[in-house]
């Protein structure tokens, strides 16, 4: 009997479909376990805000953290879920190796992210507590411009920190840190004097942030030049001078150069103007007009209002009005008023007092060297023509126009220069009484 067997399967055809299952399976299972490694971290992420939202809904601090931290949380878990899917779902070979490291160094910049996002949120919280937009606001400058350098140093050192353990996953960099750590003595010299100006201004920014030379808001003359202080920085101060420039400026200037702050003990200011006069002028009565000017306008704080003879040479004679103002923007303004005041009231009604040039002649001369004797007064018109109506006019009306004050835009713009309140003055009047002691 003729018996047929079945035919039984080719062992090189049943070896190569088991490899070929096997190389999916090493392709799908690992692709599978970072999906749902990802949707895990992304549910997880989720879960994490709602949990925030839920405890601090009812604060700012929550709403802010969770702005600002949202998509570094997300990257840092999702990292951390690849990771974990690659060791789970895949043998010890050389290209997990690779991935392995990149997901590291990954790890570590996301991580950098984070924690640089949380400290943007303790800083905001410490700058919410001291608002700004009230009248009495100058603590309030005082703790933002050191949040401003303590954000700017807590960003370089996260940045430093995460180079440096980016750097170290290599073995190279491993090997080249402990020749370095080795020749640290010499590579420390080479680096201070590779960076001194640098480091300089690092550390001048920081004393200038944490010490009562100047704040945010000062009003201070440097370089011939009246501003306030707009921003400090870790390496240079923006100076907000009065007609809108900004004056950048090291943050060593401050430490090494001489400079004069308005602000430091208090705002108000003595102020002078000075004329050049006949010496025909009548003093007393140009003191009394100069008290009549100041009691007239508002401008003027009733400290000081003081004319005096500063000086009689060179054929003029110098007189110095002093007056007393609460702030910079008022005594500037103040010394425009009373300057014009006085040059109104010398042309009106004291022309006799404007400046003047004479010649006289020598005895013995040769004749017609020398003009007769005679008072010549220079280029100036004739007394009356100073007291002209549309002279006066004029002067009325530029009396009004003020830079400070008189105008709502001016007052708007005097705020930027008024400096700090009473508050920071008492606090700095105490501070140097504890030094003083």
């Amino acid at each position: 009997m003729l018996r047929l067997d079945s035919p039984s399967p080719s062992p090189t055809g049943g070896t190569t479909v088991d490899e070929a299952a096997r190389e999916v399976a090493d392709v799908l299972v690992p692709l599978l376990a970072i999906a749902a490694g990802c949707v895990a971290a992304f549910i997880v992420a989720a879960l994490v805000a709602a949990v925030v939202r839920r405890v601090g809904h009812r604060t700012t601090v929550a709403a802010d953290l969770t702005r600002r931290s949202r998509r570094p949380l997300r990257v840092v878990l999702v990292v951390i879920a690849v990771w974990v899917a690659l060791l789970v779902s895949t043998d010890d070979a050389g290209w997990r190796r690779v991935a392995v490291h990149g997901l590291l160094i990954a790890l570590i910049v996301a991580a950098s992210w984070l924690v640089g996002t949380l400290a943007f949120v303790l800083e905001d919280v410490a700058v919410a507590r001291y608002r700004v937009d009230v009248v009495d606001n100058q603590h309030a400058r005082r703790v933002r411009t050191q949040v401003q350098v303590l954000r700017r140093l807590t960003v370089a050192i996260i940045t430093i920190c995460a180079v440096a353990g980016v750097a170290l996953t290599f073995p190279q960099a491993r090997t080249f840190g402990a020749s370095v750590l080795a020749s640290a003595g010499v590579l420390s010299i080479v680096a201070g004097l590779a960076a001194q100006s640098s480091l300089a201004n690092v550390f001048a920014g920081i004393q200038l942030a944490f010490t009562d030379a100047i704040r945010v808001d000062d009003v201070v003359i440097v370089q011939d030049e009246w501003g306030r202080i707009e921003e400090i920085t870790l390496t240079y101060v923006v100076v907000h001078v009065w007609d809108d420039r900004r004056l950048i400026l090291p943050s060593t200037y401050f430490t090494t150069t001489p400079f004069e702050n308005w602000t430091r003990r208090a705002a108000d200011l003595l102020g002078t103007v000075e004329l050049d006069v006949d010496w025909q002028v009548p003093v007393d009565r140009m003191r009394t007009e100069l008290t009549r000017l100041l009691e007239a306008t508002d401008l003027w704080d009733r400290r000081v209002g003081v004319l005096q003879v500063t000086d009689a040479v060179g054929g003029v004679v110098r007189v110095r009005a002093l007056a007393s103002a609460v702030d910079a923007p008022t005594l500037f303004d103040l010394r425009c008023h009373v300057r014009e005041g006085l040059v109104t009231w010398l042309q009106e009604h004291a022309p006799q007092g404007l400046p003047r040039s004479r010649w006289q002649s020598v005895p013995g001369a040769e004749p017609n060297a020398v003009p007769e004797p005679r008072a010549v007064t220079g280029a100036l018109p004739a007394p009356g023509r100073w007291a002209g109506p549309d002279d006066t006019e004029q002067l009325e009306s530029s009396s009004d126009a003020r830079l400070f004050t008189g105008s709502i835009d001016a007052l708007h713009r005097s705020e930027a220069f008024r400096g700090p309140g009473q508050d920071v003055i008492d606090e700095r009047e105490q501070h140097g009484r504890g030094q003083e002691r």
